[in-house]
């Protein structure tokens, strides 16, 4: 018998649920990107202890990619689109931390965490994604 791949109708559950999980990453990379756009002193004393620039500018910057790739993942129409450069923002975010040895499961892996949220969310409210990515069963 052949595998049933599950790419129908979203159910008011799964929907609902992802539209939960991408309102989570929504809301946090709101206030981490308007934490960066201000900046407050946590974020440049932060970027020092990562070794990256501790500048306004710098922190500013992030604070708008954040912004505009989790304004693009929140649109329905650009939500993979966003969806994709907030993967690549997180990946950077771990390079980061691996590079400079952060702990693996609370720091490290946090982007993964992140990205598991983003796309798991995406999956849950979006056919089209389904079915790019079929889970069968």
């Amino acid at each position: 018998m052949e595998p049933q791949i599950a790419t129908g109708e979203t159910s008011d559950r799964a929907l609902w649920t992802g539209r939960v999980l991408s309102g989570l990453v929504i809301l946090f990379l709101f206030v981490d990107g308007g934490m960066k756009l201000v900046p407050l002193k946590i974020v440049t004393d932060t970027a020092a202890q990562i070794d990256i620039p501790a500048t306004v500018g710098f922190a500013r910057l992030l604070g708008v990619l954040t912004l505009a790739s989790t304004i693009l993942y929140a649109i329905p129409r650009t939500s993979v689109f966003g969806a994709i450069l907030l993967t690549a923002y997180m990946g950077g975010a771990i390079e980061t931390h691996l590079r400079i040895g952060n702990p693996l499961f609370t720091h490290t892996l946090f982007g993964v965490y992140l990205g598991l949220m983003i796309w798991g969310g995406l999956y849950l409210r979006d056919p089209k994604i389904r079915a790019l990515i079929p889970i069968r069963s």
